[in-house]
């Protein structure tokens, strides 16, 4: 190999995965989720990342960005995410392209870390020793039985002392049965373990105020989401008037939306997600402005393409243990983190890059693309 290695080659394989049954939250549903796979190579050595997008993505990765990242100095990640932003100017950034830039930014920093034989947590230089985690699911799909066994599951069986389960199902229409769910969700892990809930910008601000009110009886300190991210000044207004830390930015597909979030005081903390956000390059740079707030950050979904970035900001609050996306990255990839304790220690074993590999045995079963 070369004193600079170069990007090679960009490959794209598409992955859809049924759920074990329908789900749903407050505004959506879906029976099946789709995961685009990135391996960049150099020299010999592979680095791979991912998004949870429509298979379309894929095609912006073939057709707007191998072509730019082709060639160019594998240890660059930073330079070669810039020239991504650069390269889908005119097709428009939020959204899917952001998203394919996030699975290539994260496939480039895994083959950064391995071809200088380093878990990326190292590589970026670790802020402190695991990143804490959250169970996350609790759909509104879920009879009671189900969410039961699922909250009492993460915090009995694998010591994970805080969780979350969805609210504001059908838009806010069930409100007294969103109550009912938070009240049975507190009975089934006890008092002591934290409790959240998400309503996916499903309630009204009248009416998320009234339940926030209402939920502080259980106990509930988390309130993702109440109305739609889009309304900043509404997200500011009731996070004066509940008691729960009201959090957002799971759909910041750009570093301006994180600032303008936190500029309008809309969040006691930050969400973002390195696989919307533009990869682990953008979610570092969004952590710090966070930061410079005195706001903590929380990875959204995809717990193992966060954790190694996690572990490496100061700010960290904790990553979301999501139940579809941990099922996901189990089946199709070995090196899987154990959540033990309630925290994920990447890089642990010395294995270089995120840790993962594909599983291709078991992978190729749910290809599509």
């Amino acid at each position: 190999m070369s004193d600079t290695p170069v990007v090679e080659r960009l490959e794209c394989a598409v992955f859809t995965i049924p759920t074990e049954a329908p789900e749903a939250d407050g505004t959506l549903s879906w029976d099946s989720t789709t995961l685009v796979l990135a391996t960049a190579r150099s020299g010999g050595v592979s680095g791979l990342g991912y998004t949870y997008a429509p298979a379309a993505t894929a095609r912006v990765v073939d057709e707007l960005l191998t072509g730019i990242v082709t060639g160019t100095p594998a240890l660059d990640v930073p330079r070669n995410n810039e020239a991504m932003h650069r390269a889908v100017r005119n097709a428009g950034l939020p959204g899917v392209a952001a998203q394919a830039i996030a699975a290539v930014d994260i496939a480039l920093w895994d083959l950064k870390a391995r071809l200088l034989e380093l878990p990326l947590v190292r590589l970026l230089g670790a802020a402190g020793d695991d990143a804490p985690v959250y169970g996350s699911g609790g759909f509104t799909t879920y009879d009671d039985e189900r969410q039961e066994r699922q909250l009492r599951g993460w915090v009995e069986e694998e010591g994970i002392p805080r969780v979350k389960i969805k609210i504001g199902e059908s838009w806010g229409r069930c409100e007294e049965r969103d109550r009912r769910r938070v009240a049975r969700a507190r009975t089934a892990i006890g008092e002591s373990a934290g409790l959240y809930v998400d309503a996916n910008g499903g309630y009204g601000a009248k009416q998320a105020v009234r339940v926030g009110r209402a939920l502080a009886h259980e106990g509930v300190t988390w309130f993702e989401e109440p109305v739609s991210s889009d309304h900043l000044t509404t997200l500011s207004a009731i996070r004066d008037q509940v008691p729960q830390d009201v959090t957002a930015g799971e759909y910041g597909y750009t570093l301006p939306y994180f600032e303008h979030m936190l500029a309008a005081g809309a969040v006691d903390c930050l969400q973002a997600d390195v696989t919307r956000c533009g990869g682990i390059t953008v979610w570092l740079r969004a952590a710090a402005l966070a930061q410079a707030r005195g706001i903590e950050i929380s990875g959204h979904c995809a717990p193992h393409a966060h954790a190694h970035a996690a572990a490496a900001v100061p700010n960290l609050r904790h990553l979301e243990w999501f139940h579809d996306h941990v099922r996901i990255e189990r089946t199709l990839f070995d090196g899987a983190l154990d959540p033990a304790g309630g925290a994920v220690t990447p890089g642990a074993d010395g294995a270089p890059g995120l840790g993962l590999t594909l599983a291709a045995g078991r992978a190729e079963a749910y290809r599509v693309g």
